[in-house]
């Protein structure tokens, strides 16, 4: 019987602002009503992006306490709040950990070809990777193409990431329709077909709804949020990020899938 099905949400990103669409949460505030409203709907993970107060993508540790705050307040254990480390070409692997070690977050994304470019970084990894499971953190790693697969397969084999079955997350599409990117996001969607540890996906613009319905039907799990599509159709916007999420828990019904609870994910992940 197929694990329940997780939901995900990134209701903001790192580029996207009020003028793209009213309902984006971008302060502390706005992100305590994204997160009543999407624990309402069934999501259980909340994928986190701070901003500066010029509204830019910011890994400031003291604007997450902040946002977290104000989440836990309004919501309390209700939701896993994972920290991006996302270096949106402005910062340093180096200093993506260090956030990561001055926030101690309860969970966190890492892109592979991001903290770990190349094999000379290695070692230093591990030892990061050894530290966030002192530290208890619960580590999602983002895998944008069939070469960031591989060279995770090779490292997972070698027991840099200390488990078995780490969970990923695979990028099915880009912002802008780049040359190859539905061929890429196919082979991705036919490499979740044979993984074995727990996956989730995420896509881009009205493809979101695609993404949706591979995952619940390949015994996968899903993330969605207007960092990645804002759209309903081609022409009429998301009412807000709690919309997309109530049409996840529709896919799972058709897919003959449960909800995962809060407790669920915990057991998945043994967190």
């Amino acid at each position: 019987m197929p694990d329940p099905f997780i939901i995900m949400s990134a209701p903001n990103g790192a580029r996207r602002l009020k003028t793209d669409h009213p309902a984006l949460p971008i302060t502390p505030n706005d992100m305590a009503d994204c997160a009543e409203e999407i624990v309402a709907a069934g999501a259980t993970i909340l994928h986190l992006h701070v901003r500066d107060e010029n509204n830019m993508h910011s890994l400031d540790a003291n604007r997450y306490r902040a946002a977290i705050k104000a989440i836990r307040d309004r919501v309390g254990d209700q939701l896993i709040i994972q920290a991006t480390s996302e270096a949106v070409g402005k910062y340093s692997r180096h200093e993506q950990m260090a956030m990561v070690k001055d926030l101690r977050p309860q969970a966190v994304s890492l892109a592979l070809r991001e903290l770990l470019p190349t094999d000379d970084n290695v070692i230093e990894m591990a030892e990061f990777i050894t530290w966030m499971s002192k530290e208890h953190i619960f580590p999602q790693y983002i895998l944008y193409d069939e070469m960031d697969y591989n060279r995770f397969e090779a490292y997972r084999q070698q027991g840099i990431f200390m488990q078995d079955a780490p969970f990923t997350l695979f990028v099915l599409g880009r912002y802008a329709n780049a040359p190859d990117a539905e061929k890429n996001a196919q082979r991705l969607k036919d490499i979740t077909k044979k993984v074995r540890s727990p996956w989730a996906v995420c896509g881009f613009g009205t493809n979101e709804a695609a993404c949706v319905r591979h995952a619940a039907s390949n015994q996968g799990h899903i993330r969605v949020g207007f960092e990645n599509n804002i759209w309903r159709t081609q022409t009429e916007l998301l009412f807000d990020n709690a919309e997309m999420i109530r049409h996840c828990v529709e896919a799972a019904q058709t897919a003959n899938r449960s909800i995962a609870s809060i407790n669920d994910v915990k057991n998945i992940f043994n967190l």
